[in-house]
């Protein structure tokens, strides 16, 4: 029976080849559901759902140009709010640290911040900051691009944090260190691989807030305005177009942060096995 098992382990597939099966599987499905359930719903002639085809040829029919005129303005938008948002998380969070009775205020701030629904709050953000000109990122999508971040951030630096072995805080003490000491010698270097974590799942969530407030924030360009203008030309092809390279932005930019934490935490890969 061990042998069996054993055995059985021995032969499990690669990380890279279930992948592929996997998106494979995924298209492979979509393509029947685009060409038999979903054929004749929707609005258009082509139906809801177009097929993998339709839709790569659209790609290649909009071309570069279009994508990057878009993408880029999100992606900036994406960016800046990313980093205002994760910029004041970590600050809240070293408050928490350094004030302890302010935390609970502190995680009260993060927890309200996620509680909000974005698509609710963009128009009063809209008002607020107004509308952006032409080819400028737009002032409400990186607010919630921000907010959309926040609470994961801060989070995260807590929970690793608190995670810090306290036979090493001991130490810092013994020699006469104070909380500032323990705060960046050691527990900002034990929170590192949390705030990596944190930053993985911050990164897409960071691109769809700044697709979200394109919506309500009102830009000529990105990826909001041109899915809003390809439904509204009943383009639907274009539409999924728009959609699979935003998702493939915000799987770029998880990919990104995921890497960057194992090249600057390897003591968490290390812990981990």
């Amino acid at each position: 029976m061990t042998e069996l098992i054993y055995s059985t382990r021995s032969r499990k597939l690669p990380s890279w080849a279930t992948g592929i099966i996997g998106v494979g599987t995924t298209i492979a499905i979509w393509w029947i559901l685009a060409i038999t359930a979903f054929a004749n719903v929707g609005i258009g002639s082509d139906g809801a759902i177009p097929t993998p085809l339709e839709v790569v040829q659209q790609l290649f029919e909009d071309g570069w140009g279009f994508y990057f005129r878009n993408g880029s303005v999100t992606l900036a938008e994406a960016a800046i709010g990313f980093a205002w948002g994760n910029g004041l998380a970590l600050v809240f969070a070293a408050i928490a640290l350094i004030v302890p009775r302010l935390e609970n205020l502190t995680t009260q701030i993060a927890i309200i911040t996620y509680c909000i629904p974005i698509v609710a709050i963009g128009p009063i953000v809209r008002l607020i900051v107004g509308a952006p000109a032409n080819g400028e990122p737009a002032g409400a999508a990186i607010v919630l691009a921000a907010l959309s971040v926040f609470f994961t951030t801060m989070i995260g630096a807590l929970t690793g944090v608190k995670s810090t072995d306290q036979r090493m805080l001991d130490v810092v003490s013994a020699y006469g260190g104070g909380v500032w000491q323990k705060v960046v010698k050691v527990q900002l270097l034990s929170a590192l691989p949390s705030i990596f974590a944190a930053f993985k799942i911050a990164a897409p969530a960071a691109f769809l807030g700044a697709i979200l407030g394109e919506y309500v924030g009102g830009p000529d360009v990105g990826f909001g305005p041109a899915m809003v203008n390809a439904q509204q030309s009943l383009e639907v092809a274009r539409v999924w177009g728009v959609a699979l390279v935003s998702g493939l932005f915000a799987g770029a930019g998880y990919a990104l942060f995921s890497l960057l934490g194992k090249l600057l935490t390897p003591w968490a890969e290390g812990s981990a096995k």
